[in-house]
């Protein structure tokens, strides 16, 4: 046995391992049990199932249907069920604890302020609920012993008409627990270009945003949200692979947006689960991560829709390492891939890479090694 597959990680040193996430949605995210109980109180009588584990996996089969009536149902229930003060604290301490549980150090999850007024909230109301509650799930984590900060990414719908106004919400709370912004909800039909006004606006405040762009409409997508709009990373991306040739006798050729992307070191925020499940790949083998990491394109791990993919960050990247045999160090990379791209500043994202992702890898590395030692003094003293 090598060094090299000594070090491809089991389930419980991917978990143990610090993990960054940076496209995580908090109504994606809620934990069935908290749903039901949520809906109870709150006299909210349309969820398909009562019982916490029928409901996840209602959630889940839901997401894999292929029909997208259902899937955006699924956002219906939970997005229902996150009305009050009280739920989006209770919903957003849970995040922090679920992804700290996880070995999550760093997050960024993101949701949209204007799809929880519905009960009376102000748009400045949800968020400092939001951030409060993310502060109670880091102390609560570290009370259990795990380290996690997570910062919030305001999101506007692509389909409505309040970028401009999530785009300055997000902006006077950049530094009271949010982080940057994001357009999201279908692609087609609903180009980054339609906001080009709260684009500008958070440029012009020296802001960080980030785009859906290039799950589901492709490459147009793409060049939209980076040549017209400015985004910093791109969420999801995963159709560049539609720019990138690879012949018969393996040379790879790169078209112009896809050069661009790797030589401007564009992040990626890809998640192969729920890119499975909307079509952009048929199999984790055949998803583009696996070339994407082999050309150095500037690639993160996420996990999206935690609750409709059935997923965390430990899951994906178990699926990733029995796919393509990735080690310690894959993850590694990866991982201080997400860190390099966080929207927080320099110096923070530095101390996190060196003070926290790399002993951690590290220590993790180290086990292998001794374990290797171990074998060979036990065979060297059989052999005697």
């Amino acid at each position: 046995m090598t060094s090299q597959t000594l070090n491809v990680p089991g389930p419980d040193q991917i978990c143990r391992a610090p993990k960054v996430l940076l496209h995580d949605h908090l109504d994606g995210g809620l934990r069935p049990g908290t749903i039901v109980e949520l809906a109870l109180s709150q006299g909210y009588e349309a969820l398909p199932e009562t019982e916490p584990d029928k409901l996840g996996i209602w959630f889940r089969e839901a997401a894999d249907s292929g029909s997208l009536e259902r899937y955006l149902e699924t956002f219906a229930h939970t997005c229902a069920v996150m009305q009050t003060r009280d739920a989006l604290f209770r919903v957003a301490a849970e995040c922090a604890e679920d992804l700290a549980e996880d070995g999550v150090v760093y997050a960024e999850v993101r949701y949209a302020p204007e799809q929880h007024l519905t009960a009376g909230l102000s748009l400045e109301e949800v968020v400092e609920a939001v951030n409060e509650g993310f502060r109670e799930g880091e102390r609560r984590a570290r009370a259990n012993g795990h380290r996690i900060r997570v910062g919030a990414l305001l999101t506007a719908m692509r389909h409505a008409a309040r970028a401009l106004e999530i785009a300055e919400l997000a902006n006077r709370y950049r530094d009271l627990g949010v982080v940057g912004f994001d357009i999201a909800g279908a692609e087609a039909g609903y180009p980054p270009t339609r906001h080009l006004d709260a684009f500008e606006y958070l440029k012009r405040e020296n802001n960080h945003f980030t785009i859906h762009a290039g799950e589901a409409f492709g490459l147009p997508s793409i060049w939209q949200a980076l040549q017209w709009c400015g985004a910093d990373r791109l969420g999801h991306g995963v159709r560049i692979i539609d720019d990138i040739e690879v012949a018969d006798d393996g040379t790879v050729t790169l078209g112009r947006l896809a050069s661009y992307v790797r030589d401007k070191r564009i992040p990626l925020e890809l998640c192969p689960t729920s890119n499975l499940q909307t079509g952009a790949a048929a199999s984790y083998a055949e998803h583009p991560i696996g070339l994407l990491r082999k050309l150095h394109f500037r690639v993160t791990v996420n996990t999206d829709n935690r609750l409709m993919s059935g997923t965390s960050m430990s899951r994906e990247f178990e699926r990733l390492t029995e796919t393509f045999g990735y080690t310690l160090d894959d993850m590694q990379w990866f991982t201080v891939n997400a860190m390099k791209s966080a929207f927080i500043p320099f110096d923070e994202r530095l101390a996190m890479i060196n003070d926290v992702v790399k002993p951690g890898y590290a220590e993790l590395k180290s086990e292998w090694l001794f374990r290797q030692t171990a074998v060979t003094s036990a065979s060297s003293s059989l052999a005697g």
